[in-house]
């Protein structure tokens, strides 16, 4: 089955998928795409009169100064806004990494996001959210204060995680129900999610990125109304592919977004490419 989906071609993405897809031509489209989606909500919300609780990711980092280009220009109030970010790394003793840190979500969403946008605008400091060690049920407190969770948006990871929602190991034998119920929680990163994210964001130093992290759980980002998804790299290839059109299961978190009534996946034209679909064995 694995080869089958590795071999559907770019043009033939999505078709029969339960999940949307949007194919950007580059990534900084994509990008904008979601800056204005986010806005439409909180647009439509701030109509109303009502709040808007959304849980937002660090990265990909580029929709923030977009938003915060269109939330200047247009004078569109986030003071009503609940950004619940998704996750952060952890000290080995399972506390948060400095702030000051240079791979700190929270002073990266400060120095990408907050401190861009107009004080009178601003999202109120009470109302940045990060999920806590010791209170992880504070982030299911808040959703359920509001009664709402209007929107999730993040990035695939290179195993189809969604915020640090890291797959079991297949010997495990977690069922998607199972998984699809775990909330927000301290856990371990894999290896493959703390290789990319080095190659990434710290020149493939792998011994630099933490082994520890808290994550907001998939049990609240399916109680999203949109949940959008982003995968803007070559890399996202095969993981595109197990989301859109794999089987839903612990093993690809993002593939349990098929059965959201309004998911969505905004990929490059790059991440669409065909992965390498076999192996050859030589004979030496």
């Amino acid at each position: 089955m694995e080869q089958n989906i590795n071999l559907i071609p770019p043009e033939k993405l999505g078709e029969g998928s339960p999940i949307a897809l949007e194919v950007c031509d580059h990534e900084v489209d994509m990008y904008w795409k979601v800056a204005l989606e986010v806005l439409e909500t909180i647009e439509e919300n701030n109509e109303k009169g009502e709040p808007t609780v959304m849980v937002v990711p660090y990265g990909p980092v580029g929709p923030y100064a977009r938003i915060a280009y269109l939330v200047n220009k247009n004078r569109i109030s986030l003071k009503n806004c609940v950004f619940i970010n998704m996750d952060e790394y952890l000290n080995e003793d399972l506390t948060y990494i400095d702030i000051n840190h240079p791979l700190s979500f929270r002073g990266g969403m400060e120095r990408s996001f907050y401190s861009l946008v107009d004080e009178e605008l601003n999202v109120l400091p009470e109302n940045r959210i990060f999920p806590e060690p010791g209170n992880e049920g504070r982030i299911m407190e808040i959703i359920e204060k509001y009664g709402k969770l209007d929107m999730v948006f993040g990035g695939c990871g290179i195993n189809g995680h969604y915020a640090f929602n890291e797959p079991p190991e297949a010997d495990e034998g977690v069922s998607a129900e199972e998984f699809a119920s775990r909330p927000t929680r301290t856990l371990k990163i894999t290896r493959e999610t703390r290789t990319i994210n080095a190659f990434m964001n710290c020149g493939a130093n792998l011994e630099a990125i933490p082994e520890n992290c808290i994550t907001v759980g998939m049990k609240e980002m399916l109680m999203a109304k949109k949940v959008r998804i982003c995968m803007p790299r070559d890399w996202n290839a095969a993981a595109l592919r197990k989301v859109l059109h794999g089987p839903v299961t612990a093993l690809t978190p993002c593939s349990l977004f098929q059965k959201h009534p309004d998911a969505k996946v905004y990929a490059s034209a790059v991440a669409t490419a065909c992965p390498v679909a076999e192996i050859r064995v030589y004979n030496k």
